[in-house]
């Protein structure tokens, strides 16, 4: 890595900028700090559209003017103190497998990459909690848990991408096992975060409590905003000693729909239940091996073998109520022995296909609505571009469920400018149609630069109370800017 700027001459911006990268390198060693334009670059790129498309046209991605690699909390506290020192604008950054643009830096500054930190720092056998540092990855920590019979159980699509655990919860990640085990910030306990002008604050060492405002969950989905999440406790469990599967077709998604409300509102706890529509059930057939039956549905229970078949039995005739037929359970076998195929290499759409995933989380209510507006906006709005609408539903509550939905345009228009316009169209028509019919913003892909424009109406008046929040914890705007629809930094010279 190089420890020196590129030279613009004897500019003071040059001058400050190779003053800033010696602090820095200073702080936390000259070979953990960069200015190459290819790790910029990398630092910058995560799964979103945004980011695939402008590699593709070879284009840059925004990216920030240094990059760091502390390796401890400490060493984080450091590049903060720098930084609000010359009032420098900072992207966290982990694994970079989101798909909001949250790793982009627009304003440039330093770009803060926490792979370093990845110590296993307590397990707490007695009380079923890990303690980790926000830098280790999903795969590396389960293999570890899973040696004393122990689990995470989050298991995300990017799982094998990269995904990192403050990730998970900076954006509020969810697992294909959320039905029964949770998302993030139902697993996270407790959390160490560094927030400006470069101090450390640690949350309460339980979330349950009566003292007060609930820090924790401000820090929770803020995605970098607030400050820097370098170590987290959260709840693990045991391996579970059985799993049961199950699958189902309906004549149609809203009788799924149906069948799901009715498992939850009946308060059963599978791991997992996945509704996939006749567009989505193809793609998955063409992709794990499961046969195609019109609309799909998928159902892991798991715990002792009693409670499985317990369970499983409950389930059946839940759903047989709603007008499903039973497949029985190898496809459920099938489903979940390839449920990361979608994410392999060459399975994941790319460009020049544009697309752009919604996943909205509503009421039961509103669900069947939300699908139907939606699959129409897109379809009929966008026809002339022969836009496609799928959807499945993957992560279900004891009120409702998110709808993962997605559009796709295998013909964009060829030229930057216009492909971006269209895809903030399709954006725009997709999420306020959702918005409308009683959806919420996003449900565990997080908000990113891509969804900011998007909170203001989310929230109403409600989103000047987070921006004074916002300005409270960081007054320089440094933190992350551009993202959850903060804007730029405040008082930067940067």
């Amino acid at each position: 890595m190089s420890q020196t700027p590129e030279s613009d001459g004897v500019s003071g911006t040059s001058y400050l900028r190779g003053q800033i990268v010696r602090e820095l390198s200073a702080a936390i060693g000259a070979a953990n700090v960069s200015t190459e334009a290819t790790e910029l670059q990398a630092q910058a790129a995560d799964w979103s559209w945004y980011s695939k498309y402008l590699a593709f046209k070879n284009l840059e991605q925004p990216s920030a003017d240094i990059a760091v690699t502390p390796a401890n909390t400490a060493e984080v506290e450091r590049v903060i103190q720098i930084a609000s020192d010359y009032r420098i604008p900072v992207t966290t950054r982990g694994g970079g497998s989101g798909t909001q643009g949250g790793t982009f830096a627009p304003y440039g500054g330093i770009s803060l990459d926490l792979t370093r930190l990845t110590d296993i720092v307590d397990i707490d056998e007695k009380s079923l909690v890990v303690t980790v540092g926000a830098g280790i990855d999903g795969p590396t920590l389960e293999a570890e848990l899973n040696e004393k019979g122990l689990t995470l159980a989050h298991y995300p699509g990017s799982y094998h991408l990269g995904a990192t655990i403050g990730g998970f919860i900076a954006a509020r990640g969810s697992g294909v096992v959320s039905t029964k085990y949770g998302k993030a910030e139902d697993q996270v306990l407790q959390l160490e975060v560094v927030v400006p002008p470069g101090k450390t604050v640690k949350t309460l060492a339980v979330p349950s409590h009566a003292a007060g405002s609930d820090l924790l969950q401000s820090f929770v989905g803020s995605e970098g905003t607030l400050g820097v999440i370098t170590q987290a406790s959260l709840r693990v469990d045991p391996l579970p000693e059985s799993r049961g599967f199950l699958s189902f077709s309906f004549p149609d998604i809203f009788a799924g729909i149906e069948a799901g409300r009715l498992i939850m509102t009946n308060r059963l706890r599978p791991a997992v239940i996945r509704l996939y529509d006749e567009a989505d059930s193809k793609k998955l057939q063409d992709w794990v091996g499961t046969p195609f039956t019109g609309t799909l549905m998928v159902i892991m229970c798991d715990g002792s073998k009693e409670l499985v078949d317990y369970e499983t039995k409950a389930i059946t005739a839940l759903v047989e109520k709603a007008g499903g037929s039973s497949l029985g359970p190898d496809v459920g076998q099938t489903w979940w022995d390839g449920k990361y195929e979608p994410y392999a290499k060459g399975k994941l759409p790319q460009p020049p296909l544009m697309y752009g995933t919604f996943d909205q989380v509503a009421r039961f209510v509103d669900i069947p609505n939300i699908y139907r507006a939606k699959k129409q906006v897109i379809e009929e709005k966008f026809s002339e571009y022969g836009a496609r609408y799928t959807a499945h539903l993957s992560h279900w509550y004891d009120w409702g469920a998110m709808l993962y939905d997605r559009f796709y345009v295998d013909e964009p228009p060829t030229d930057p400018a216009e492909a971006m316009d269209l895809h903030d169209r399709l954006w725009d028509a997709g999420i306020l149609t959702g918005m409308e019919n009683g959806g919420v913003l996003n449900d565990h892909h997080g908000v990113g630069i891509k969804l900011g424009r998007f909170m203001r109406p989310q929230y109403g008046h409600g989103f000047e109370l987070m921006r004074q929040l916002k300005d409270a914890w960081d007054p320089d705007g440094i933190m992350n800017p551009g993202k959850l629809g903060f804007g730029p930094p405040r008082n930067s010279k940067w």
